[in-house]
């Protein structure tokens, strides 16, 4: 990849480079106070991230708090409102729809209302809701209102399950008075709607008594009304015979004149839509298709008249797009060439012969693009006089069709006719009810009554509220707390802060597969994410990316040794010759990732052996060479610690252009310090949510001591929903990390 002037690097927060505005970019000198200051991140979006963080820990809090509201709410004495709402219309009685018969009232009757309102407080009414649900024999209800039924033996009959008539009336009685104290009725403000309250101890028995309240009250009303027009009911009764009658008549003429016609109709598509015969269907559809392939064949016959080069179709088409942009690029390098050389020098010259295969191949594109087109005429040609002539048999069938159904369609209105006024009849039938009368019921049932889930008193909601109140304060602490106390870095804004290193690039975290098999596919997101940092490299000194580096971390398994491989791997691709050497004596991982042999390598060559040739692996799926660690020594430390280990570095890149070495982790161990001192740089790998930033700092600063340079850092193993930061980024231009994984 080559660098051009004015080239614009990545910020911190996602490359870890500086912008440059000239031939190369600001290099960063090893100290902290050479970076940037990070952006600063707005609070309210740094809380954001902290609840999103500890969700669960916040999500358990609150529950326990709102589980401990609840308990403390179910020992309290609960009662059950259950609520059902009534329409109260003022009445207008009417035989038959017409506009005449009786004069309407057009003003609001108060003392209409107000007798309404007695009539749903009356006693009778309590009465008869008792004896519809048989109030007086049930045990359960007397004793959800705390009735002692010991008292004036109420509850002791002559035999079990039987009661006298004197206990049956005092039940009914206490009955009564019990469903008259605990109903309420509450007019609704400037409606004719009511709503009627029964409330108790049992939320079912809330829910049967305020329904049963409100159908006893409309069967009162009925009862009142009944018989009131019987002579109507007989009327309308007969009629709907006779026009029964004339009704199946009608039909059946219009059945068997279709039958003997051959007459098929069909509904129509869309509601109110008359019928539609066949063969008209058939003609209106063919017709459309018609004309469609009248449009595509003049389209078509446009396109071949217009003969050339640049038609619609090679214009829109991908392949001449894509050879006519490569054309204008090899153009614009041939053209900046001539400028600094003569036409016969080699490069110019390639670039030529590229232009004319180019245009060559332009020009056979183009070709086929004409004969698509012609055959594309033909066959819409065909098409069109196809369509023709079956549509000019359609129309002789739609004639004939139309002679024949004079007859038919004065069949069809006689029934359509009869059909109505049955209807008609029908529905004003439906409406009076055979035991209702002929004026409509003025009173009805708008919302019946739920079984009431919360408790009207206590009051559950205001309680479970002060219990979310307090879960929340509590996890907020709870938070705070355990935000101060967790020091791992999440996400890529921390590493600048927390290490004084630039970040080079985030590495994503992969569910499933292994490394080397995902960073094969180049379209993943991990391939995508280590080129990324390999393109950060080319600013980090200022002859490009450095020719031997090592990658190191803090302790084991944060990604190093995947890192070091995949960088060896990025720059094979892009033609350099890279060579990755496990410098992990200790506990060697190279040859597994590569699946090459052991038995010679690093610590060979440090032991005093020099045969070089014997110890490099060519990986030939990867394009790399590979030195792998060797027998493992006794002492690792003393085998880096000699002078053996430059010689090693300088005799590998006389072969190869850069080296990448495998260091083993910092702490605890004297190996990465003296491996790093030898390279020209060294990357540290970083887990996201590993290591604690205490840690990380005491391991750089080990490496700082050894006068190691430090390149920067790679964010290893991230997960975005994790660190819950407002990037909203993926990388690999539109490959999602699922797809790229089931891909490798």
């Amino acid at each position: 990849m080559t660098l051009y002037k004015n080239e614009v690097a990545a910020e911190y927060s996602d490359g870890g480079m500086r912008r440059t505005d000239g031939d190369r970019a600001d290099i960063w000198d090893g100290s902290p106070s050479s970076l940037e200051e990070p952006r600063q991140i707005p609070l309210l979006l740094q809380y954001w991230r902290v609840v999103l963080r500890w969700k669960w820990l916040i999500v358990a809090i609150i529950t326990v708090a709102l589980v401990a509201g609840l308990i403390v709410t179910l020992f309290m004495t609960r009662q059950y409102t259950a609520v059902v709402s009534i329409e109260i219309s003022r009445q207008a009685d009417k035989i038959v729809n017409v506009q005449g018969v009786k004069p309407e009232v057009s003003s609001v009757d108060t003392e209409f209302y107000q007798t309404q309102y007695s009539l749903l407080r009356a006693r009778s009414l309590a009465e008869r809701v008792s004896a519809d649900l048989k109030l007086a024999e049930s045990a359960e209800f007397f004793e959800a209102f705390g009735v002692d039924m010991s008292e004036g033996g109420l509850f002791a009959g002559p035999r079990p399950g039987r009661l006298t008539a004197q206990q049956r009336e005092k039940r009914n009685k206490v009955a009564a008075d019990l469903l008259q104290g605990n109903i309420s009725i509450s007019p609704v403000r400037g409606s004719s709607l009511v709503e009627v309250r029964f409330t108790s101890p049992n939320p079912a028995l809330s829910q049967r008594v305020a329904n049963a309240w409100a159908n006893a009250f409309i069967a009162a009303n009925l009862d009142r009304k009944f018989d009131a027009s019987s002579y109507a009911r007989k009327f309308l009764e007969s009629r709907l015979a006779q026009l029964r009658q004339r009704l199946e008549e009608s039909e059946r003429k219009v059945v068997e004149y279709a039958a003997d016609q051959k007459i098929v109709n069909i509904p129509g598509n869309q509601e109110g839509a008359g019928e539609r015969s066949l063969v008209a269907d058939d003609l209106a559809r063919l017709n459309g298709e018609l004309a469609e392939a009248i449009a595509d064949r003049v389209k078509a016959e446009s396109r071949v008249s217009s003969g050339g080069g640049a038609t619609v179709e090679s214009l829109s088409n991908n392949a001449i797009t894509a050879l006519r942009t490569k054309r204008a690029e090899v153009a614009s390098e041939y053209a900046n060439l001539l400028t600094k050389f003569e036409p016969g020098y080699p490069a110019a010259a390639a670039l030529a012969s590229q232009l004319k295969e180019l245009d060559r191949a332009i020009g056979q594109e183009e070709g086929r693009v004409r004969q698509g087109t012609s055959k594309t005429y033909s066959d819409a040609r065909a098409r069109e006089i196809d369509l023709r002539q079956r549509v000019d048999t359609l129309v002789s069938s739609a004639l004939d069709l139309r002679r024949r159904s004079i007859q038919y369609n004065m069949h069809q209105r006689d029934a359509d006719t009869n059909r109505q006024l049955y209807d008609a009849l029908l529905q004003r039938y439906k409406e009076i009810g055979v035991a209702g009368g002929i004026g409509t019921n003025n009173i009805m049932v708008v919302d019946p009554a739920q079984l009431p889930l919360q408790p009207s008193s206590p009051r559950l909601f205001l309680n479970l509220l002060i219990a979310l109140v307090l879960g929340a304060g509590l996890s907020a602490v709870s938070v705070l707390a355990l935000e101060q106390i967790d020091e791992a870095i999440k996400d890529p804004s921390e590493v600048v802060r927390a290490m004084g290193v630039p970040n080079l690039g985030t590495i994503p975290a992969v569910a499933e597969g292994e490394p080397r098999a995902i960073l094969l596919d180049r379209k993943s997101p991990m391939a995508e994410a280590y080129l990324s940092v390999q393109t950060n490299l080319r600013f980090s000194t200022d002859h490009g990316i450095p020719r031997s580096l090592a990658v190191t971390s803090t302790r084991a398994s944060e990604g190093k040794s995947t890192t070091a491989y995949a960088l060896a791997q990025t720059l094979a691709r892009i033609g350099r010759s890279v060579i990755l050497v496990d410098g992990d004596m200790r506990s060697p991982s190279v040859h597994v990732l590569l699946d090459i042999p052991n038995a010679r390598g690093t610590s060979n060559f440090l032991a005093g052996e020099d045969d070089v040739a014997t110890m490099v692996v060519w990986v030939p799926g990867l394009g790399i060479n590979a030195m792998p660690a060797g027998p493992q020594p006794p002492n690792a430390a003393e085998l880096l610690n000699s002078s053996r280990l430059q010689l090693l570095i300088d005799r590998l890149l006389e072969t190869h252009d850069h080296v990448i070495i495998d260091s083993p982790p910092v702490l605890g161990l004297a190996d990465a310090p003296l491996i790093g001192s030898q390279v020209e740089g060294v990357i540290y790998a970083v887990e996201a949510n590993g290591a604690r930033s205490s840690i990380i700092r005491a391991a750089t600063a080990r490496l700082r001591s050894a006068n190691v340079n430090l390149l920067g850092a790679v964010l290893t193993k991230f997960d975005a929903k994790k660190a819950h930061f407002g990037y909203g980024y993926e990388y690999g231009y539109g490959y999602g990390e699922k797809d790229a994984v089931n891909a490798a």
